[in-house]
C-alpha cells in the first residue's frame, strides 16, 4: 500500500471532489446571518476554501480560534501566517456599533464619501441612558436630553442601510447575542466587551471606529496574527459557582494584560456544563485580560439558545459545519490553563482592578486585612456581562427566599436587564415583582452604572465606600466618578445575597441571616432556568430597519451644535525630524481608556471632538506630582490642566509627547483616547506598553505608539525633559527609533524605541490618519 503524505493526501481528495461535481457543497445551502437583514447570509463556504488552502500550507492541526480566523482571510495564498507577528488581512462578517462610539464611526464613514456600507451594520443605543430613578422614567429623560444624537444617529444609519436599535432596547451585546451572533462568524464592535458573542462561537473583537469604518467602506480589517491560549475545562459547574467565576479565576491567573495579542479558546468536556448565555459572559469579561477575543466551540448548549431565539435554521447548519466549529485533535496552543469546574469556587475581583482575583472562602478575611470598608453600600447585577435569562432567574430564587424569611435588602440594590427581550420576559414570569418587592430598583435597558452613567447620591465623592456589582469593569471612579469607591466584581448570585447581608464580610454559602421571624437561615444554592420555559417575551418593538427609499433621507449636522461636530482631515507628517518636544506628561502607573477620556458625564461630547478634548488624560497621574490633571507648562512654567496645557503647545505650533508605563490604554475600546492627543497637537505615545485596541486607533490617528526597547528606560525620563525622535526618515517595520532625551541640567542621554508598525501603518502616520490615506486612495 502507498504511504501517503499530508499534501500528497489532500491534493488527491481535492482532485476527487473535482471529479464527483455532484457532490454538495456547504455554500448550496443559503441561511440568512439574521432574520431582520435580507440578503445576507453565513458564507461557511469561504471558510471551507481558506481552510483547505491554509492547511495544504501549514500542514498542521488547527484550533479553533485559527479556523474561524484564518477562514476569514482576505487572501489565503499569499497571507503570511505567523502567530505574533504577522498582520493579517481578513473579511469579518459584520460590524456594530454603540451610540456613544457609532457618532464618530459614521462621521468618519461619512467623511470617507461611502453611500452605503459593505458588510451589514447595525448602530445601538445603551450608552448615553444615566441611571436615576428608574428605567422608565430615566429613559424618558435620555431620549428628551439625547434628542440630537439619536436624530443624527437614526438618520445616519437610514441613510447609509444600517440597522438601528431605538433607546431602550438594550446593551449592544445582548441584542448582538439574541438577534445576530452565530457559530464560525466574524465581527468587530466599536465596544471592547464585542468578545461577548464568543458565547456563540464567534470571533468577535472590539475595535476602535477607524477600524469599523474601513470595513464598512469594504476595506480588508488588519489584525495581528492572534496567539492562542487553550482553557481546558472539567468537571461541572454546580451550586454557587457560576460562569462568572470561570473568568473571574482566569483574570486571576492571567492579569489585566496576559492575555494581550491572543485569543483565549475555551475547550474540554467541562464545557456542557456550561449555558450559552454563560459562556457568553465568560468571553464578555475577557477583555478585561485583553484578550483579542475568546471563544467557545460549537455545541448542543449554543443550539438551544438559537432556537430560543428563533434561529433553528442556524443550528442547524452550524451542526453541518461541526467540524470546523472546533479545534482539530492535537492543535498546539501557546499557552495552557486547566480549571477543573466541580473544584471551582466563587471568586470576588478587586477592588481598582478586574485581576485581583479572591475565592469567596477567604475575601472577608481579606476584607479585615486590607482594610476595606466593609459596610456594602450598593449592590448593583445586569450589565453586558450578566443580564442572561438565566442570570436574572437565579438572582430572583435567591430572593425569594429571602422574601420568604420576611426580609428586605440590607444595601441599595439595582437591577439593569440586558434588553427589552428580557425585559419583557422576566417582567411576564414575575421577576421584576420580586425584586422590587424586597426593595430592588430596575433600571433601564442600558448600561448605565457599568459605564459610570450613574447619578449616584448616597455617598459623597471621595467618600470611602464599598459597592459589588456583577459587571466585568472596576477601575477607579469607573462606576460613579468617585475615586474613593471600592467596587468588587462577583456573579449575579453573590452580589444579590450579598445585598440581604450587608455587609462584604457575608459569605452567603456559610453564614446565616436572621429572618422576621427571629430564627437563623442559610441561603439554599441558587437555581434557575436556562431559558424561558415559556419562551422570550419580544417585548416593545425598537429597531429601526434601513428604509428602502434611501436617498430621500437628509443627515444633518447644526454646526452650533455642542454634541456633533464635523470632522476635518488632520494633517500630514511634515517630513521632519521632531526636536525639542516637551513632555505632557509622564504617567505614573495604570492608566486606562478612562484615565484618557473619561466617561459618564463626557459620553454626551462623543460626536464632537473639540469639546469631548477637554477631558483628555485628566484621569492620568502625573509622575512629577503624584497629582491627576495638573501638569507644568515647559514654555510658562505655570501649572494647568493637561487638555489646557496641551491647546496651548499646539495653538503656539509645538507638537509634544507623552511617557507611560504598562498596558497604556487598558480597557475600553473607546478611538476618543486616540483622537483627543492628536486634536490637541500630540506626536507621539512612548510607554512600557500597550493594550492592543489602544495601540491600533493611535496609529489609525497617524500618532506615533512606540514603546521603550528597554521597559527599565521608562525611569530615565524625567518629566521636564525636552525629547528628540530620530530615525523616522527611514521609518521602517521593524527598525527600532531613537529618543533623544535633553535633561534641564545639560545632560541628555539615548534610548531606543521600538514600534510594531508596518508599511501600510506607515503610510498612515506620513497621512496623517488612515483616514487621509482612505481618501487619498479613493480619489486616485
Amino acid at each position: 500500500m502507498f504511504n501517503l503524505s499530508h499534501r500528497t493526501a489532500n491534493a488527491v481528495r481535492r482532485l476527487a471532489a473535482g471529479m464527483a461535481t455532484a457532490a454538495p457543497r456547504i455554500g448550496d445551502t443559503k441561511v440568512p446571518m439574521s432574520l431582520l437583514e435580507k440578503g445576507a447570509y453565513i458564507n461557511y463556504q469561504r471558510i471551507e476554501d481558506n481552510l483547505a488552502i491554509v492547511r495544504d500550507r501549514l500542514n498542521r492541526p488547527l484550533s479553533l480560534a485559527e479556523k474561524i480566523v484564518y477562514g476569514h482571510l482576505d487572501d489565503p495564498h499569499g497571507q503570511d501566517i505567523q502567530r505574533g507577528v504577522s498582520y493579517l488581512k481578513l473579511r469579518p462578517d459584520r460590524v456594530a456599533c454603540q451610540d456613544a462610539t457609532a457618532q464618530m464611526a459614521l462621521l468618519q464613514f461619512m467623511s470617507a464619501g461611502m453611500d452605503t456600507a459593505a458588510v451589514p451594520t447595525t448602530v445601538h443605543c445603551d450608552h448615553l441612558i444615566e441611571a436615576q430613578i428608574g428605567g422608565v422614567k430615566d429613559l424618558a429623560r435620555a431620549i428628551d436630553i439625547n434628542k440630537e444624537v439619536y436624530d443624527f444617529l437614526a438618520t445616519a444609519t437610514a441613510k447609509y442601510g444600517l440597522g438601528f436599535w431605538k433607546p431602550g432596547s438594550g446593551i449592544i451585546h445582548q441584542i448582538i447575542l439574541e438577534n445576530y451572533a452565530f457559530p464560525g462568524g466574524m465581527m468587530i464592535g466599536t465596544d471592547s466587551h464585542t468578545p461577548n458573542a464568543g458565547g456563540l462561537g464567534m470571533v468577535a473583537c472590539g475595535v476602535g471606529g477607524a477600524d469599523a469604518v474601513d470595513v464598512m467602506a469594504g476595506l480588508p480589517w488588519e489584525l495581528k496574527c492572534p496567539k492562542v491560549i487553550g482553557v481546558n475545562l472539567t468537571g461541572k459547574i454546580s451550586g454557587w459557582t457560576t460562569p462568572k467565576d470561570v473568568i473571574l479565576k482566569v483574570a486571576g491567573i492571567l492579569t489585566v494584560k496576559g492575555g494581550t495579542g491572543a485569543i483565549v479558546e475555551y475547550k474540554g468536556p467541562g464545557v456542557e456544563s456550561l449555558s450559552c448565555t454563560g459562556m457568553a459572559t465568560i468571553c464578555n469579561m475577557g477583555a478585561e485580560i485583553g484578550a483579542t477575543t475568546s471563544m467557545f466551540p460549537f455545541n448542543s448548549r449554543m443550539s438551544d439558545y438559537l432556537n430560543a431565539t428563533k434561529r433553528g435554521d442556524i443550528a442547524k447548519y452550524a451542526q453541518q459545519f461541526a467540524h470546523n466549529l472546533k479545534a482539530d485533535e492535537g492543535a498546539e496552543y501557546d499557552q495552557h490553563i486547566e480549571i477543573n469546574l466541580s473544584e471551582l469556587e466563587p471568586h470576588i475581583n478587586g477592588p481598582f482592578t478586574p485581576d485581583l482575583a479572591t475565592p469567596l472562602s477567604k475575601f472577608a478575611e481579606e476584607v479585615k486585612k486590607n482594610n476595606w470598608p466593609e459596610e456594602l453600600k450598593v449592590a448593583l447585577i445586569g450589565s453586558c456581562t450578566n443580564s442572561s435569562y438565566e442570570d436574572m432567574s437565579r438572582s430572583v430564587s435567591i430572593v425569594k427566599e429571602a422574601s420568604a424569611h420576611g426580609l428586605d435588602v440590607k444595601s441599595k440594590f439595582t437591577i439593569t436587564p440586558g434588553s427589552e427581550q428580557v425585559r419583557a420576559t422576566i417582567e411576564r414570569d414575575g421577576h421584576i415583582a420580586a425584586f422590587e418587592n424586597v426593595g430592588g430598583l430596575v433600571l433601564a435597558n442600558a448600561c448605565g452604572p457599568c459605564i459610570g452613567q450613574w447619578d449616584r447620591q448616597d455617598v459623597k465623592k471621595g467618600e470611602a465606600n464599598s459597592i459589588i456589582t456583577s459587571y466585568n469593569r472596576n477601575f477607579t471612579g469607573r462606576n460613579d466618578a468617585n475615586p474613593a469607591t471600592h467596587a468588587f466584581v462577583a456573579s449575579p448570585d453573590v452580589v444579590t445575597a450579598m445585598a440581604f447581608g450587608g455587609s462584604l464580610t457575608f459569605n452567603p454559602m456559610t453564614d446565616s441571616l436572621i429572618g422576621s421571624d427571629g430564627k437563623p437561615f442559610t441561603f439554599s444554592e441558587p437555581r434557575g432556568d436556562e431559558l424561558p420555559p415559556r419562551g422570550y417575551d419580544p417585548g416593545q418593538d425598537t429597531f429601526q430597519p434601513p428604509p428602502t427609499d434611501r436617498a430621500s433621507v437628509s443627515v444633518a449636522v447644526d454646526p452650533k451644535s455642542d454634541r456633533l461636530q464635523l470632522l476635518h482631515p488632520f494633517a500630514p507628517w511634515d517630513g521632519k525630524t521632531p526636536t525639542d518636544l516637551p513632555i505632557l506628561i509622564k504617567v505614573s502607573g495604570k492608566c486606562t481608556t478612562d484615565h484618557i477620556s473619561a466617561g459618564g458625564p463626557w459620553l454626551k461630547y462623543r460626536g464632537h471632538l473639540e469639546n469631548i478634548s477637554q477631558n483628555c488624560l485628566i484621569g492620568a497621574i502625573n509622575a512629577e506630582n503624584n497629582t491627576a490633571n495638573k501638569v507644568k507648562n515647559q514654555m510658562t512654567g505655570e501649572y494647568g490642566g493637561v487638555p489646557q496645557t496641551a491647546a496651548y503647545y499646539r495653538d503656539h505650533g509645538i507638537k509634544w509627547v507623552v511617557v507611560g508605563d504598562h498596558n497604556y490604554g487598558e480597557g475600553s475600546s473607546r478611538e476618543h483616547a486616540a483622537l483627543e492627543p492628536r486634536f490637541l497637537g500630540g506626536l507621539a505615545i512612548i510607554v512600557r506598553s500597550f493594550a492592543r485596541i489602544h495601540e491600533t486607533n493611535l496609529k489609525k490617528q497617524g500618532m506615533l505608539a512606540l514603546t521603550f526597547a528597554n521597559p527599565e528606560d521608562y525611569e530615565k525620563v524625567k518629566p521636564s525633559d525636552r525629547v528628540d525622535i530620530l530615525g523616522l526618515d527611514s521609518f521602517a517595520p521593524g527598525k527600532n527609533l531613537t529618543l533623544v532625551l535633553r535633561h534641564e541640567d545639560g545632560s541628555k542621554e539615548e534610548v531606543p524605541l521600538a514600534h510594531s508598525f508596518n508599511e501600510g501603518q506607515i503610510e498612515w502616520f506620513k497621512a496623517g490618519s488612515a483616514l487621509n490615506l482612505m481618501a487619498a486612495q479613493s480619489k486616485n
